[in-house]
């Protein structure tokens, strides 16, 4: 049937639309409803190419489709939330600056990350540098953080200006460094081809037990960390 044919891009347009209700929650400052529709946004781009696959329609219309609602849903809320961040550490009685648009630096590390995806034939079974669902999700976490965080140590890192636009050039680096990160795709059943996804995947979910919301960024560092280990000391 013909259907088929488009159910791959109805899903990449699904979680484009996801992108921009999260857009207008950050612009609520309702972070947690906007954290949950980019999680959504993310498990849909994972299953338009499944589909894709599946269906054996994969083409460049459905690849281009992906980048531009990847680019809403990981590129421009993040930027807007660092955005709103940045804006929070400004003092309310000092003149408008431009602090808070450098946090749309994450948005521009996207963006060209995205576009150098399409090309790099390297990228198929693994990734060069940080994928942006990755990056949005520890971003997006931050505010959630702040929120949920008795610590005052938490409170005073992520209400500093100079360390939040650290955390934005930072971004922005690793997005698009040279840097390759391990797959999350399962490919067999086999424990010894796929060792390091399940040491990965059970930090994740002791981490996630044990700190909520503070989890999310430090699975995302956890993911970089055993990524960068695994290239010097583990992979043959």
């Amino acid at each position: 049937m013909q259907i088929k044919k488009h159910i791959p891009n109805i899903i990449t347009l699904l979680n484009l639309f996801c992108g921009c209700i999260a857009v207008v929650f950050v612009s609520e400052l309702n972070f947690e409803m906007a954290f949950y529709f980019v999680c959504l946004g993310i498990f849909l781009d994972f299953f338009d190419g499944f589909f894709a696959r599946l269906f054996k329609v994969a083409g460049e219309l459905g690849l281009q489709l992906d980048s531009l609602a990847d680019m809403v849903t990981s590129g421009v809320v993040p930027g807007y939330v660092m955005y709103w961040l940045l804006q929070q550490c400004q003092d309310p009685a000092a003149p408008i600056t431009i602090l808070p648009y450098l946090g749309f630096i994450i948005t521009l590390g996207s963006c060209y990350r995205l576009a150098n995806f399409n090309i790099d034939t390297r990228q198929t079974d693994s990734f060069i540098g940080l994928p942006t669902p990755a990056n949005a999700l520890f971003i997006l976490s931050l505010p959630l953080v702040l929120k949920y965080s008795n610590s005052l140590v938490v409170f005073d890192i992520l209400t500093n200006q100079w360390i939040l636009l650290a955390i934005t050039l930072f971004s922005a680096y690793i997005l698009n460094a040279e840097i390759p990160l391990f797959s999350l795709k399962i490919k067999d059943f086999t424990l010894k081809k796929n060792a390091l996804q399940i040491v990965f995947l059970t930090l994740c979910v002791l981490l996630l037990v044990f700190f909520q919301y503070l989890a999310i960024p430090l699975v995302i560092v956890t993911y970089v960390l055993l990524s960068v280990v695994n290239n010097k000391f583990l992979k043959k």
